[in-house]
């Protein structure tokens, strides 16, 4: 094959039999992301009572974790049992616009849940009016189908750059690495790439810590039982919020700055994080904080016995 038409995938080059160990903890973690996931999706799909838009974001975000690691883990698992780590450029292109479309989508969904917890305790009069089921339809596919548009239009100018490398140390394609092996002009991609960051990271997350800021106002002049419940509400998507955050400042910051200074194992390990550890917190936090969600899981649980 012709440089170019295909990447080689260096980090999984000579890691001998450790190489077992590392596919059986990618199995677990990858039935157990699954498993999890599809619990909480299919606890708020069979109880008529979770058809509210918190628990519906709440199974967006689920779904969202089973679309991402799809991409990611079956491909890492062939590759810990195979000779030869190459993929095509078609194939590696479409592993990072779905990557990165999962990334971006979380951002988007948290910030929209951000926005359910705002409206709910900031205007809670209102708040019939204006989550309406219309109004969080159009939000959740517009929550998807932006950063995803933005993401593919980033993939067909990744596809347009003529090769001059086709070695990526990384575990799997990742949208800079390939531009670094470009030998044309990549400033339309690099421009376009900051937008999307401002545009699905930075001003999603600037919203949501305005609406947490103006929640915390609120509580301050309510009631104890007031703030009790607005903070059961409020603290998991926080955790969530806040664990994501640090994973994708990791991996933009790793990505981009340090990566040649950190141990090479630790810094997959900090690359990885975005694509392992929310797609498991996630369900196991909503799982245990929402005690509506925990009782229809243990029905399913049982009923299945």
């Amino acid at each position: 094959m012709e440089n170019g038409t295909y990447f080689y995938l260096m980090l999984f080059e000579n890691i001998g039999y450790i190489r077992y160990a590392f596919f059986s903890l990618g199995i677990i973690l990858y039935c157990a992301i699954i498993f999890f996931n599809a619990f909480i999706i299919l606890a708020i799909f069979l109880e008529r009572t979770l058809h509210q838009p918190m628990y519906i974001l709440i199974s967006c975000l689920s779904f969202n974790s089973v679309f991402g690691t799809a991409a990611f883990f079956p491909r890492l698992l062939t590759d810990l049992l195979s000779d030869t780590h190459i993929m095509s450029r078609e194939a590696c292109i479409l592993q990072a616009f779905v990557i990165y479309s999962y990334a971006s989508n979380e951002n988007t969904i948290l910030m929209l849940m951000a926005f359910d917890r705002y409206v709910a305790i900031c205007k809670p009069l209102q708040y019939n009016s204006i989550i309406t089921p219309r109004i969080l339809s159009v939000l959740i596919a517009m929550s998807w189908i932006y950063p995803m548009l933005c993401v593919g239009i980033t993939g067909i100018l990744n596809a347009r750059l003529t090769m001059c490398g086709n070695k990526l140390w990384k575990v799997y394609c990742h949208n800079w690495e390939i531009v670094k092996l470009s030998c044309s002009n990549s400033i339309i991609i690099n421009v376009f790439g900051f937008f999307i960051v401002t545009t699905t990271l930075i001003m999603p997350l600037s919203f949501i810590l305005y609406s947490y800021v103006k929640i915390l106002i609120i509580c301050t002049k309510s009631s104890v039982e007031f703030r009790r419940k607005a903070f059961q509400t409020c603290i998991p998507h926080m955790v969530i919020l806040l664990n994501f955050s640090i994973a994708i400042f990791c991996e933009v910051t790793l990505s981009r700055f340090v990566t040649s200074d950190l141990p090479i194992g630790l810094s997959i390990i900090l690359s990885l994080e975005f694509l392992v550890v929310p797609p498991i917190l996630n369900p196991v936090v909503y799982g245990l904080n929402f005690p509506e969600i925990r009782k229809k899981i243990i029905c399913i649980i049982k009923a299945s016995k």
